[in-house]
């Protein structure tokens, strides 16, 4: 089932609301409005909003106000604040607030749907939005491997420099948290640090997105706009997915690194900004430089110190560790004070498993169970058919094929049935049934698009 986002619009002009509520359904959104913040946080609590347009000045409850309830809620949701008294500062100050974007007013109406494009094209890319609450990911940072460990402080000796980081390895090993852990040990940790997905952004956006752009330099741009590197001046920028962008951009980029300046598209004045850079990418950036889809001056200024991450399969010895904190983290998003065990059975299923996706596949695994399993104890019964059939040398996983699908259709169909049981129990408020299901409201939202759950 194709999923259609939702789009909440606040603003105390009746005609604006009607323009983006008029132009954005033609983009294929479904749309919600409020005239001001309260009625808003109603609205965005009985609804499973994917981004929020909100205006900074209104009656009864302000933009930003507005912006740390919402964000208080669902660190995860989207948010474009406008604002009519725009400057560099005020920008900086939105982007600090927890918003991904913001535009001055009078806007181009391209502009809003640009900005609503990157926000939905990151979530897309991603499976789940990428502004995430890091919190409670500290225990990421902490390893019982040797060859982690070496990694670890490898990360904590180059955060006291300034000297420009790239991160190596597979999806999901956690290279955006070492990226905020490097950040948070260095001397700028009381600076911004900006996430950038470079792989999400189509080519087109990414140039002012990182640079910004003047007023007038294409089609949209009503008014000048500072850009990521113009954020995170004092701080540091995360580029993920680097290994994904264009050839121009990776001039521009590389001239950055080599000066430390910059001018906006459509500009010429030259902008200086101190920002430390730390790359990331999933990608064998030395064979894209032999196959001429890399510059090479640009990769050897980006692998000024590498980080090369361990996969979850050579540092097994974290897989109960990272279990637990999962556990305690699903408990703590729900309320509940004792989180859930796993047996002991279990915990060597976890452990005997090859784990190609790594810790993001293990947190996903540990949500799915802590969903479908009533108990307080997770037995082996709830792992996926997966993990039980290739977590140990003496199985053939592809014995197991013609079984895993029926299998899974089970748990599904058990994961389905928990769900509706606690949207009735909660009179179906999906923000209410989310938390006392330990997931996102997002997630919720998938979940029911995916089981075809009606009201």
């Amino acid at each position: 089932m194709t999923q259609t986002n939702k789009i909440l619009i606040v603003d105390d002009e009746q005609h604006v609301r009607q323009l983006l509520s008029k132009v954005l359904r033609k983009e294929g959104y479904e749309i919600y409005t409020a005239a001001d913040g309260r009625e808003g946080l109603q609205i965005f609590q009985d609804n499973n909003i994917d981004v929020i347009i909100s205006d900074i000045k209104m009656p009864v409850m302000d933009g930003i106000e507005f912006l740390h309830e919402v964000k208080a809620q669902q660190p995860d949701v989207g948010f474009i604040l406008i604002t009519a008294f725009a400057t560099t500062e005020t920008a900086i100050d939105a982007i600090k607030s927890g918003a991904q974007d913001y535009v001055t007013k009078p806007f181009d109406i391209n502009e809003i749907i640009n900005a609503v494009r990157k926000i939905v094209a990151s979530s897309e890319a991603e499976g789940e939005a990428p502004f995430k609450d890091t919190r409670i990911e500290q225990i990421k940072v902490r390893s019982k491997s040797p060859a982690m460990q070496e990694v670890l402080a490898l990360a904590r000796k180059v955060a006291q420099s300034d000297s420009t980081v790239l991160i190596l390895g597979e999806t999901g090993t956690g290279k955006e948290v070492i990226s905020t852990a490097i950040h948070n040990w260095s001397r700028r940790k009381d600076n911004p640090m900006i996430k950038v997905n470079c792989g999400a952004i189509p080519d087109n956006l990414l140039e002012s997105e990182l640079f910004g752009y003047e007023k007038g330099a294409f089609t949209g741009a009503a008014s000048a706009k500072p850009g990521r590197f113009e954020f995170a001046d004092g701080g540091t920028i995360f580029l993920d997915e680097i290994g994904d962008i264009s050839p121009s951009l990776q001039v521009k980029l590389l001239r950055v690194l080599q000066e430390k300046t910059f001018e906006r598209l459509g500009g010429v004045r030259t902008i200086r900004s101190d920002v430390r850079v730390i790359a990331a990418t999933n990608k064998d950036l030395k064979e894209a430089v032999r196959r001429g889809e890399f510059r090479e001056d640009l990769y050897y200024r980006l692998n000024v110190v590498p980080i090369n991450l361990i996969p979850l399969r050579e540092r097994k010895e974290d897989i109960e560790d990272l279990v637990s904190h999962f556990l305690h983290k699903s408990a703590e998003i729900s309320g509940n004070n004792k989180p859930k065990t796993v047996s002991r059975d279990a915990m060597e299923h976890l452990k005997n498993y090859s784990w190609p996706g790594n810790i993001r596949e293990l947190e996903n695994i540990v949500e799915r169970c802590v969903v479908i399993n009533e108990s307080d104890v997770i037995g082996e019964d709830s792992l996926p058919a997966e993990i039980l059939s290739c977590s140990g040398n003496e199985v053939s996983c592809s014995s197991a094929e013609n079984s895993r699908e029926l299998l899974n259709e089970a748990i599904d169909d058990k994961e389905k049935e928990v769900i509706i049981k606690v949207l009735r129990e909660n009179n179906g408020n999906k923000t209410k049934s989310a938390l006392a299901l330990g997931i996102s409201r997002r997630s919720l939202h998938r979940k029911i698009q995916k089981y075809g759950i009606t009201d």
